[in-house]
């Protein structure tokens, strides 16, 4: 047991007494911080069984065989090397995600990070983590770049390094909620690169690239062929939120970054 972990516990009761434990979905009081009261935990919509063997998107039929991969990535493969979402988009993720991105609760960063790695498979060999970047600006607006915090997160669960400047943001780009497939690419075309100073760290490399949310999958396929152009083996996606189109019409509410139905053949 290391002492900051022993402060922190010693200090838990304390911390406890003045914050007592809420819901930051809803405001309940729960037994830990963070975590989720039992009706906010209901929620949300964990991915399971039976999945694509590419991209893990739920398929129906329960008596799918191994390895049977879902239409999208049936009809264009995918450039990833598979997908880990923690939860398909909707009301109490959505929640999650307003609370951290826009509301500064970035003390989610650790409980979102879980869900996340609960959903990777088993990492064989060396891997680094690497966050999708955000520009300077918006860096400067925000103050934290939410995919950098799940990235670290995500290092200390499964002992990989976690790479936080591996990519950059060339220049600021709109965002993209309510763009076309095309408008989208248009937009991300060139906007981002990998950091000269590590590109040793990309070449060869097995890549997990961290995002929030999964909507169109434009940002994370721009990133991914940077990559990969870059001598990465392997890149794989995992984010906290996956938008499905076959889902999204069940979402209600406004939504973060307007996520949309997933454009055709871009799992």
């Amino acid at each position: 047991m290391t002492v900051a972990k022993t402060i922190r516990d010693g200090l838990a009761p304390l911390v406890d007494l003045v914050y007592p434990p809420r819901c930051p979905v809803c405001g309940a009081a729960t037994g830990v911080q963070p975590g989720l009261c039992t009706d906010c935990w209901g929620t949300l919509r964990i991915p399971g069984l039976p999945g694509c063997a590419m991209c893990q998107r739920p398929l129906e039929d329960a008596q799918v065989t191994a390895g049977a991969l879902c239409a999208p990535c049936l009809a264009t493969p995918p450039l990833h090397d598979g997908i880990a979402a923690g939860t398909i988009y909707g009301d109490g993720s959505r929640q999650l995600v307003l609370a951290f991105k826009h509301g500064r609760r970035i003390a989610l960063a650790p409980f979102l990070a879980r869900l996340i790695a609960a959903r990777l498979p088993v990492l064989e060999g060396a891997w680094i983590i690497v966050p999708v970047p955000l520009h300077r600006w918006r860096l400067w607006a925000r103050g934290y770049n939410q995919a950098a915090l799940l990235a670290q997160e995500m290092a200390k669960l499964t002992g990989q390094p976690c790479v936080v400047d591996a990519m950059v943001r060339t220049r600021h780009t709109p965002k993209l909620g309510g763009l076309g497939r095309n408008a989208r690419a248009r937009a991300l075309q060139g906007a981002l690169a990998v950091n000269p100073g590590r590109a040793d760290r990309v070449a060869g490399a097995n890549i997990i690239l961290v995002d929030d949310v999964l909507t169109s999958g434009a940002t994370s396929t721009a990133a991914v062929r940077v990559l990969k152009r870059a001598g990465a083996r392997r890149v794989m996606i995992a984010c906290f939120a996956r938008v499905l189109d076959e889902v999204e019409g069940e979402i209600g509410g406004p939504q973060t970054e307007t996520p949309g139905a997933l454009a055709p053949g871009v799992p």
